[in-house]
């Protein structure tokens, strides 16, 4: 509907990208057991297609969607369908004042750190297909050289497969007053937001989230500035009044050139001293960045920044970064997103990210690591799950790459959370592989891949080897 009222102001073309991927895979312990691993052969194909807006200032819209069918052979027998889905997209209704973003997904998610990390096509035991979806339309003005304001309205959602948790559907109200370009060194802001959250299992709790905060900054130089905020928050999820209270935070950032930059922030909120930090850096040959912010959260709206994510080497633009691999790409330093399992309640998640990715000639390497933590409210209790991963891309030759990979995360449940006693799993991956581009729109790879987890708990270890050998064509 967005797209049907800009059209007319402006012209929209549409460039539509098909594509269809194969894949054979070999592996020893396709059940991931310790005790009775199971030899099998899993065929996979998968049919995509992916539609992009072109020509319009007004619209901007990218849809990409893979049905990917397995069918594995072995001592159990099966077949299966999975959807993947990632739509975003946006639009200039009328000019400088009313616009709406949209965006859905479908992904096939881990439902317990517990279980088996092995993808959907190999083994779905342990993963469940989780779709989201956000709908925001908000209007925003200026006001003259003073102030810039916005209000927002966001309807989202999320829905479980063989409701592994509970459905939600949630709406959020917020409004914005910040400072125009007549203050130059001196910037401020008034901001309001509320999130109600419905969640269809009535043994799951619904819960409201509303906060108010004001905040300034000033810049001392070019280079460097100072910020703080404080606010009120009310929150609604335990009977306790401790979720309500004062926020305040202080802060500072530098920026020496456009290449680097670095913000910090410590502060307090209902649940206890925050901090938060970004750092970027760009040379001609590497990139550096590194994250860390903690919220309030649920499973709902954590689904949307931490799904399975992949990384892509590709010989054009890619907007996405999670399977179907578009054709000429590469799966290069493939990697889930942060793991977590599909746990209903309110939690404070704590996330750090840092990366690097550099490359000179031939040879491209990439380095990440992850810190995830996530304190429930309800239960007084925390897991956690942090990594590090690193890779490197060879090209052999003008249409030859060999790609290989190495990580390692430690996933921490506690017995609050396990249900038994508290767990710690140690996940290692190793893989090599060749990828060749036989023609413009022909690819293939063969990919050697090796997993293993070592576990507190017994018969929680296991070993698999898998080798897979795919194609994609694009027509």
């Amino acid at each position: 509907m967005a797209m049907a009222f800009a059209m007319p102001a402006h012209a929209l073309d549409w460039r539509l990208e098909r594509s269809v991927g194969a894949s054979a895979s070999f592996t020893d312990n396709a059940n991931q057991s310790a005790t009775d691993p199971e030899n099998a052969l899993i065929l996979s194909v998968t049919p995509s297609f992916m539609l992009r807006s072109q020509g319009s200032r007004r619209v901007q819209a990218t849809l990409q969607y893979g049905l990917t069918g397995v069918a594995r052979f072995g001592e159990g027998d099966s077949t299966d369908f999975y959807h993947n889905l990632n739509a975003k997209g946006k639009a200039e209704l009328i000019d400088d004042f009313l616009f709406i973003d949209g965006s859905a997904r479908i992904s096939q998610e881990l439902i317990s750190l517990l279980g088996s990390p092995a993808d959907a096509e190999i083994n779905d035991s342990n993963r469940a297909t989780v779709g989201t979806y956000t709908l925001s339309p908000y209007i925003q003005q200026r006001l003259g050289t003073f102030a810039n304001a916005q209000a927002r309205y966001t309807h989202s959602g999320a829905i479980f497969e063989n409701d592994v948790a509970s459905n939600a559907v949630g709406n959020a109200l917020s409004a914005s007053l910040n400072s125009g370009t007549r203050f130059t060194d001196l910037s401020w802001g008034l901001n309001y937001s509320i999130r109600e959250v419905n969640n269809r299992d009535e043994n799951v709790s619904d819960s409201t989230f509303e906060r108010v905060t004001a905040s300034a900054g000033y810049a001392l130089n070019r280079k460097f500035r100072v910020f703080g905020s404080v606010g009120q928050e009310w929150n609604d999820f335990l009977s306790a009044s401790e979720t309500d209270g004062s926020s305040w935070s202080v802060g500072a950032g530098w920026a020496p050139t456009r290449r680097t930059s670095l913000e910090a922030s410590i502060g307090e909120r209902f649940f206890g001293n925050t901090y938060s930090a970004t750092a970027r850096h760009r040379t001609r040959t590497s990139n550096w960045n590194l994250s860390y912010v903690e919220d309030v959260n649920d499973i709902s709206q954590f689904l949307g920044t931490t799904g399975t994510m992949y990384d892509y080497l590709c010989l054009d633009d890619w907007p996405f970064s999670f399977p179907p691999a578009p054709t000429n790409c590469v799966s290069f330093n493939a990697k889930p997103g942060l793991l977590f399992d599909l746990r209903n309640g309110v939690f404070v998640s704590k996330t750090l990210r840092a990366g690097v990715s550099w490359g000179k000639g031939k040879l491209n390497y990439s380095l990440n690591a992850f810190d995830t933590r996530r304190d429930y409210q309800l239960l007084d209790s925390e897991d956690r799950s942090r990594g590090v991963r690193g890779a490197v891309n060879y090209r052999y030759a003008p249409k030859t790459n060999v790609i290989g990979s190495v990580g390692l995360t430690r996933n921490e449940v506690p017995a609050a959370l396990s249900g038994t006693t508290d767990r710690e799993d140690d996940l290692l991956t190793l893989s090599l592989g060749i990828h060749h581009q036989f023609a413009t729109d022909l690819s293939g790879a063969l990919t050697f891949r090796h997993t293993e987890r070592d576990s507190n708990v017994a018969d929680a270890d296991y070993e698999e080897n898998r080798l897979t050998a795919s194609v994609n064509m694009r027509f």
